[in-house]
């Protein structure tokens, strides 16, 4: 038996952007009624799957929906991150999605369908076989157009031989017995988290083979914090590296050189920008480990033997562990109208802060009719990956921001979520934050265009 969802939206991921537009949508949309439905078992997106040693890599303040601030905006009282926000864990922010079903399904106006499948206006259920359909006029809202890839769902970018020992991140916890070389495969977040983690277990450095293809730039911590007199110092100095910079290898070098900017490797060029934050104490510790293997992709995986698509081999030890932290974490599918026909694709609006991007979608959709309005306000931005594209994210956040913020109801609301990496609070003022919103203001224009020049000429 079919059962018709009467709703004007149907959100296909009840992950972060898919929860973020919806907890938006229906505050600021008395009348809306909203299915939500997920192939997952609860809301929370990857995080039901991810590892349990990871955490958020930002401040939980910039994460979540805007209605209820992850973590409540504690500030960690001790360890190398004294003074700095709180980093949600993976069990807290399952908790913390679970608190907000419960929280829309109590507006009487959403139903969250987890479990289940969706395909051509049709819902059924992966554990009943309970079908419902929706009518033409509701508007479907895909929420997992960038929904990443995780180890713990994804097969290793490599083959394995049946004779090699190869776990996922999320299986290195349960090993029973410690090898004697641990061989950390990938360059991103979740690499640099497991070999964190495995030096904090006291595991020796030198027992740390990491295979990393490429270099990667990473975002100093400390300076992308819920302060504005703090984080509006990033765009800026930003744009004043990229006025004086010729190329973006300078700009980075210029961040570097002023802080923002970490690279593991200080004799190698990065060339890697997905710019995850980082801790200038893990920093230390990725820097003890020496062994690093730079042959590019790994092709296969054997009893002592890595071989790469170079054509090259390394040897390792023959219980070696190899640990795949080699998914494909942030997507980077081609750039759509947010707002297309019967169709709204989320994406991030603000440079690098999916939530906000959820968030302010949503709250465009509520209080604007015309889409063509909708998609100028909210053009879509990109998650950055190589150099070029980290610019164009960039440059397209800052265009971005310049129309919504135009917009004074836009903009009043925008300085009311926590999940805007740029608000300043009512009331919030300082000779600090006056000097670097003169600062800005001075050098977003001509920023924006020597980044435009930069990303163009490469």
């Amino acid at each position: 038996m079919t059962r018709r969802l009467d709703v004007d939206y149907l959100v296909v991921g009840a992950g972060a952007m898919g929860m973020g537009f919806v907890d938006t949508l229906v505050d600021h949309s008395p009348s809306a009624h909203v299915a939500v439905v997920d192939r997952r078992h609860a809301a929370g997106g990857h995080w039901l799957e991810d590892y349990p040693f990871v955490r958020l890599h930002q401040s939980s303040t910039f994460y979540g929906v805007a209605s209820s601030v992850l973590s409540g905006g504690r500030v960690q009282e001790r360890g190398p991150e004294a003074g700095l926000q709180v980093r949600a864990s993976q069990p807290e922010i399952v908790a913390y999605y679970a608190e907000q079903v419960e929280r829309l399904r109590q507006t009487g106006r959403v139903e969250v369908l987890t479990g289940t499948s969706y395909s051509d206006r049709t819902v059924v259920s992966r554990i009943s076989g309970q079908t419902w359909r929706v009518p033409d006029s509701c508007r479907i809202v895909n929420a997992h157009y960038l929904a990443p890839s995780i180890p713990a769902e994804s097969s290793p970018p490599f083959a394995v031989a049946d004779d090699a020992r190869v776990v996922t991140v999320n299986d290195v916890v349960r090993l029973e017995e410690a090898p004697s070389q641990y061989v950390v495969v990938g360059s991103g977040k979740t690499a640099t988290d497991a070999c964190v983690w495995l030096l904090g277990q006291g595991v020796d450095p030198g027992a740390i083979c990491w295979v990393r293809p490429r270099e990667p730039w990473m975002l100093n911590r400390a300076l992308i914090q819920p302060d504005p007199s703090v984080y509006l110092g990033v765009p800026a100095t930003m744009y004043e590296a990229a006025i004086a910079s010729s190329s973006l290898d300078e700009v980075f070098l210029r961040l570097e050189e002023a802080g923002v900017m970490m690279r593991i490797d200080r004799s190698i060029t990065p060339t890697m920008a997905k710019s995850p934050t980082l801790g200038e104490w893990e920093l230390e510790l990725l820097r003890s480990i020496e062994d690093v293997v730079r042959h590019g992709h790994l092709r296969s995986v054997s009893r002592g033997l890595l071989s790469f698509a170079d054509g090259s081999s390394v040897k390792v030890a023959d219980d070696a562990v190899v640990v795949h932290c080699a998914a494909d974490g942030l997507k980077n599918p081609p750039l759509v109208p947010i707002w297309d026909g019967p169709t709204i694709t989320i994406q991030p609006v603000r440079a690098g802060f999916p939530c906000f991007g959820a968030a302010i979608t949503g709250y465009v959709e509520a209080t604007r009719r015309d889409d063509g309005e909708k998609n100028r306000l909210c053009p879509p931005s990109r998650f950055g990956n190589s150099l070029a594209q980290w610019a164009e994210m960039n440059v397209r956040g800052a265009r971005a921001a310049m129309a919504f913020g135009a917009e004074p109801d836009i903009a009043a609301w925008a300085n009311t979520v926590a999940v805007n990496p740029a608000r300043i609070p009512a009331g919030y003022s300082s000779p600090a934050l006056d000097a670097v919103r003169e600062r800005l203001a001075a050098v977003t224009t001509p920023g924006i265009a020597a980044l435009e020049r930069l990303m163009v000429s490469g």
